[in-house]
């Protein structure tokens, strides 16, 4: 059974919305942002970047998104400011990763009057390693798997029509050309990562898990699903014989995550540390640069190759 959209206090059942698929290499121009709240249809509050990118692209002009998770902050530990309650409560359309990603967003939820949709019960999911979860039922990091996160954009897709079924932008299209390009993304790590040298993916915490598996990697994770859950040294250990056996030259730490659990491993082990982006957030700096998405993954990319040395 699908989960139910929640519209102004009723209930309702939706049905899927047909897949939309054309590869396109390029992200998709359609879906301008930036509107101002007079001139958007719909109101939305996504709770944290990747869910707000998606919202951008598929409203369009059509669409007021404010991401609930401010640049540079690690969205595990959010905490909402009342500005950010009162904005769950009002919004047209609030989209969010439940699975006890962000426990503050859904406990905001509850007093959500407009459509309210969970994109983690839509697509296929991982259960959270026992004894790793730190209060999280499934492995949330789905968006960082291209073409698992384009799985969620027809739901979207659907809760936005729900939310303003006479905005004058085509949600359909935008999805679609949203599809197309994720896909299209999606081809680019299948052909980048297809000749490794090594294929052991060691990171400092489990968010690589989607990605690993969609593009024949092996993720081993100095610690769980949270960021800043403490290793044991026998774990350090562990990791230290397998980059040795294996032959890894390259620790992974993450942005806005501290390196330095990482780098005591790749001291120990006598190899280097490189940064992936988990595009929990963008930096200041990259949103003034005009960083997104799609050139943020690709820069994981090209990390991914020179750390595992790819051909």
């Amino acid at each position: 059974m699908r989960p139910i959209l929640r519209t102004r206090g009723i209930s309702v059942h939706r049905a899927a919305v047909g897949v939309l698929a054309v590869l396109m290499a390029a992200l998709p121009a359609c879906a301008e942002t930036g509107s101002s709240a007079s001139e958007a249809d719909v109101s939305v509050a996504a709770s944290f970047y990747p869910l707000a990118y998606a919202a951008e692209q598929v409203g369009g002009t059509c669409v007021e998104v404010t991401n609930l998770t401010p640049p540079g902050t690690e969205p595990h530990d959010l905490e909402l400011t009342p500005d950010d309650v009162e904005a769950v409560a009002t919004a047209d359309l609030v989209v969010y990763l439940g699975g006890g990603f962000q426990p503050a967003v859904q406990d905001a939820i509850e007093e959500a009057q407009g459509v309210t949709l969970d994109l983690l019960a839509e697509v296929d999911t991982a259960a959270a390693p026992s004894g790793e979860a730190d209060g999280l039922s499934v492995d949330p990091h789905v968006w960082l798997d291209p073409g698992l996160f384009a799985t969620a954009i027809p739901p979207l897709v659907e809760a936005m029509e729900s939310a303003a079924p006479d905005a004058t932008c085509d949600f359909h299209a935008n999805g679609a050309a949203l599809i197309e390009a994720l896909h299209g993304l999606d081809a680019e790590f299948v052909a980048g990562l297809a000749d490794c040298r090594t294929t052991t993916l060691v990171t400092n915490h489990a968010a690589f898990g989607y990605l690993a598996s969609a593009y024949g990697l092996t993720q081993s994770a100095i610690s769980g699903l949270a960021p800043d859950t403490e290793p044991t040294p026998d774990r350090i250990a562990e990791l230290v014989d397998l980059v040795h056996r294996e032959g890894v030259t390259t620790v992974f730490s993450e942005a806005l995550v501290s390196p330095e659990v990482a780098q005591t491993l790749a001291n120990e082990a006598d190899v280097q540390v490189a940064v992936l982006d988990t595009l929990e957030g963008l930096t200041p700096d990259e949103v003034d640069a005009g960083q997104d998405y799609g050139s943020v993954m690709r820069r994981n990319l090209e990390t991914l190759r020179g750390g595992l040395d790819c051909r």
